[in-house]
């Protein structure tokens, strides 16, 4: 890459490490990315994260200190449990709560 850009080995960042590094961006920074991302991949979940920033920005927000070269990687983590056949639930309308009539299973106090 012949374009020196602020934030080192760009294109290879996901975007969870990503979100974490333009923190430490300046506007001028940011949008010096902002223009090499849209000629580039032009990735919309890219793209949103800095115009976030951008906003932030503008509203008063400083960039964050620390240098870029040595910033660990951020993977994107997922939680809870995953949902499978197992775990789904029984098909069928859904309970009404308030009305013990009509929830079945529940015996009136």
């Amino acid at each position: 890459m012949s374009e020196e850009l602020p934030l080192p080995d760009y294109d290879d960042l996901p975007l969870g490490t990503l979100q974490h590094r333009v923190r430490a961006l300046d506007e001028p920074q940011l949008r010096r990315l902002m223009s090499y991302e849209q000629e580039h991949a032009n990735r919309t979940p890219v793209l949103e994260v800095m115009r976030a920033r951008l906003e932030q920005l503008a509203d008063g927000a400083t960039p964050s200190p620390g240098s870029q070269e040595r910033t660990p990687e951020v993977t994107e983590q997922r939680h809870g449990s995953a949902a499978g056949d197992s775990t789904a639930a029984e098909p069928g309308t859904p309970l009404r709560h308030g009305v013990a009539e009509q929830t079945p299973g529940r015996a009136r106090p």
